[in-house]
């Protein structure tokens, strides 16, 4: 055994824990990159007309909300200008026509003039308005909207300019899904001045509050990713913040694997969510929003996938269990001494250790998991088969 001291136990690092029978779940870890959902996390802003662009209202990197102004635009298609002029011709001469039928209408009351004439006058009005119904389809259809086409004909002023702003916000896909409720700016493809044709990119907006794990498994590990998939099992996502130990993230859904195999690297692709999360929101003086979130695009992970799950184990972390040759230790508190107990492992990865029938330890037993490799030190020493016994050279 050996006896450690309350200083000692703080100078080690040393914690320890009762050990109790638990399920533990058998995975594979495997590299992972964070991706974009392809048709979902980016929409694309486009001129929808022929025009110049007089102003930008947003810059890269910048969150905008739904309705806020984007773009001006100056409509410059000349089909256009002669379809509004055409358009305001028709409506013109259908208030004539109306007028008419009711100045005609009034005298035929008085029998001054045959009803044939009022329903002259009403045909002309019935094929003046089929006209305006086609010319307001052919406006829309050159890229519109019915509120344009109804400001037009209200206000009886042809449409010279017009104001892009931003779509609605993401629309969630499953009702857990929480999308966020703007868009980012993700790059500006046009300048002030600049001649844009109808179709042209102008900027794209991005929805990065949920994105894909894309995982990539070898061949032989596309078996245990199905049938991990068809038990709904979750998988856990490790991100390396820089700190000692990764940061888990878990309770990830894993929605589907890949079918083929890249013939160079011979991996096949998986794919599960990745709900994100804001990290910071501010405002700048000039009254722009930024956000920043947790998870990016590209940024690479380790990705845990069960395979197996065992019920009534033994589980200790990887730090708790001291390997010697085939020899495998742990050490129970006694007291201030700890003793040197064997144990069979069964499974070991990188971060637990499962134990087997044969050991020398059982449920409610404290033992040492972080500080057992000093306590085997310690124990090497007092033994006096020190590692700097064995090593030591005299010059």
């Amino acid at each position: 055994m050996v006896e450690v001291s309350a200083p000692s136990r703080g100078s080690i690092g040393l914690q320890v824990s009762a050990v109790g029978l638990s399920a533990f779940t058998k995975t594979i870890t495997v590299p992972a990159i964070v991706t974009e959902r392809p048709g979902q996390s980016h929409v694309a802003i486009t001129a929808p007309l022929t025009g110049v662009v007089t102003a930008i209202h947003a810059i890269p990197g910048e969150a905008v909300e739904p309705g806020q102004v984007l773009f001006d635009l100056r409509l410059t298609h000349e089909e256009l200008v002669q379809l509004q002029g055409e358009f305001l011709r028709t409506l013109e001469e259908l208030d004539v026509v109306q007028r008419e039928i009711q100045r005609v209408e009034a005298i035929a009351a008085e029998g001054a003039i045959a009803g044939k004439a009022v329903l002259e006058r009403k045909y002309e009005e019935q094929k003046l308005a089929a006209a305006i119904r086609s010319q307001e389809q052919a406006l829309m259809l050159h890229g519109l909207s019915s509120e344009q086409v109804a400001g037009i004909r209200q206000d009886r002023k042809l449409l010279g300019a017009i104001t892009l702003r931003a779509p609605a916000a993401p629309q969630p896909s499953s009702p857990q899904e929480k999308p966020a409720d703007f868009w980012q700016v993700e790059d500006l493809a046009v300048e002030p001045g600049q001649h844009v044709d109808a179709g042209a990119a102008l900027c794209t907006l991005a929805d990065h509050s949920l994105l894909y794990v894309e995982g990539k498994a070898y061949e032989q590990d596309v078996n245990a990713l199905n049938h991990a998939a068809q038990q709904k099992w979750e998988i856990c996502a490790l991100v390396d913040q820089g700190q000692p130990q990764p940061e888990e993230v878990c309770s990830l859904k894993l929605l589907y694997v890949g079918n083929r195999v890249d013939p160079e690297s011979r991996l096949v692709s998986f794919f599960a969510t990745l709900p994100n999360q804001c990290v910071r929101d501010a405002r700048v003086e000039a009254g722009k929003r930024f956000v920043s979130w947790q998870f990016r695009p590209g940024q690479r992970l380790q990705v845990r996938v069960p395979v197996e799950i065992w019920q009534e184990k033994l589980v200790l972390p990887a730090d708790a269990v001291v390997q010697e040759g085939p020899e495998s230790y742990v050490f129970r508190e006694d007291g201030d001494h700890f003793h040197r107990c064997a144990v069979e492992v069964q499974y070991r990865d990188q971060f637990n250790v499962v134990l087997g029938e044969k050991n020398e330890i059982g449920p409610g037993d404290r033992v040492a998991i972080q500080g057992a490799q000093q306590l085997y030190l310690a124990h090497k020493n007092r033994a006096g088969g020190g590692a700097e016994a064995h090593h030591h050279h005299d010059h």
